[in-house]
């Protein structure tokens, strides 16, 4: 039989999706699942952006530019300006989500072997992309104790090689809800300029800032222009998680010159959903106050329960919609698979997502789990009132 690829061995599954057989089968059982393990959130898509495929009068569904409708990307270059981030509309290209803009970021910077520089835990699929593009991920590793805040800039400094090409950052963090703050924002310019690397910003969770904090985007750093490369998306920002419209951004011309080219081998982003992101952009602020007061009291509701449970421990998110919480277990894998297949309180269960696979070194993050607050606080009672009990009988 024919062999696959060793680069398809190596592809790690998903620890967000993993479990779904085991969900699915509980929900066949009748067991009534609160899904804390994934980022699809519940709150409406704006209207306008629905209303702007509902009303379209295409006749013929055509191919768009490469880099995305004009209009969509003058009107992008418009938000980012409110944003206090200056670009031209010639720096950004439309991908098919976020996921594929990282992908022609790795693909125009780096060569097979590699290395990228990444604090973790981080978002699951950066190992997948980095996989795909034969790059090596080198973890620095922040800690719960530490809220994950940016470690030591000298950790970084001791990992760089002659095979370090980028340092990536998630801000604000998926898994782990923390917001880099401007002195850090600032280290980290400091860094790859004096290393001559790229910064790799994936900002697509920029709206989801806390407590009175702001988002401090590595683009707002003039001095690193052609190191800086930013990533974002319609997902999260407007719950158009389906729509699969994300972006690259960058004032190096030479780095979007090159992303061009996998936009063009990929022949262009899909035509309904850039509607419906060019109409989202009109979405108020007010739509922004509401959706924050709402993750805030999600948020504050799930880490005062988490915290309430004996053994467990949580870094109080500043952004995002996400928080790391360890468990008194040893394996976290092995516990989420036994909420969906041994374990329910009234008839309902909850799915966490296992935190390992948001690290790429071995044996770190085992009692831990990623938890997404996208549901209502009712829900988020019910769950960590699953947790709760689900603990005090659960046997490692």
């Amino acid at each position: 039989m024919p062999s696959i690829s060793q680069k398809g061995q190596l592809m790690p599954q998903s620890p967000i999706r993993k479990l779904v057989p085991f969900a699915e089968a509980a929900k066949t059982r009748g067991v009534e699942i609160h899904h804390l393990n994934i980022g699809q959130p519940d709150i409406k898509t704006p209207e306008g952006a629905l209303n702007a495929v509902r009303n379209t009068n295409i006749e013929v569904l055509a191919y768009s530019h490469s880099a995305g409708f004009a209009s969509y990307r003058n009107k992008l270059a418009s938000y980012y300006k409110r944003n206090g981030i200056e670009v031209d509309t010639s720096d950004i290209i439309v991908s098919t989500g976020g996921s594929e803009a990282l992908l022609f970021a790795m693909g125009s910077i780096t060569d097979p072997g590699d290395e990228i520089i990444i604090p973790e835990p981080f978002y699951a699929n950066y190992n997948g992309f980095a996989t795909a593009s034969g790059v090596q991920v080198v973890p620095v590793i922040s800690t719960l104790e530490e809220g994950f805040a940016l470690p030591p800039i000298a950790d970084f400094e001791k990992l760089i090689s002659d095979k370090t090409k980028a340092i990536v950052i998630c801000n604000p963090g998926n898994p782990t809800g923390y917001l880099y703050s401007k002195e850090e924002i600032e280290q980290l310019a400091i860094l790859v300029k004096k290393h001559d690397l790229f910064l790799i910003a994936d900002e697509v969770y920029r709206e989801f800032a806390y407590d009175g904090l702001q988002h401090h985007s590595v683009m707002s750093q003039r001095d690193i222009d052609d190191h800086t490369i930013m990533i974002d998306s319609v997902s999260k920002r407007y719950s158009m998680c389906g729509a699969r419209i994300g972006c690259i951004v960058s004032r190096n011309k030479e780095v979007i010159a090159t992303a061009m080219k996998f936009a063009q081998a990929r022949l262009s982003p899909p035509t309904f959903a850039q509607l419906a992101a060019e109409a989202a952009l009109d979405t108020p602020d007010s739509y922004f106050t509401q959706v924050i007061e709402e993750y805030v009291a999600r948020r504050d509701t799930l880490v005062q329960g988490l915290e309430s449970i004996p053994g467990v421990k949580v870094a109080k998110p500043k952004g995002a919609f996400y928080c790391i919480a360890e468990l008194p277990v040893k394996n976290a894998d092995h516990f989420a698979q036994w909420l969906l297949e041994s374990f329910d309180l009234n008839g309902k269960t909850a799915m966490v997502a296992p935190a390992a696979g948001f690290y790429s070194s071995n044996g770190v993050g085992l009692n831990q789990v990623r938890i997404a607050y996208v549901l209502e606080e009712s829900a988020l009672k019910e769950a960590v009132e699953i947790l709760r009990e689900a603990l005090k009988v659960y046997q490692d």
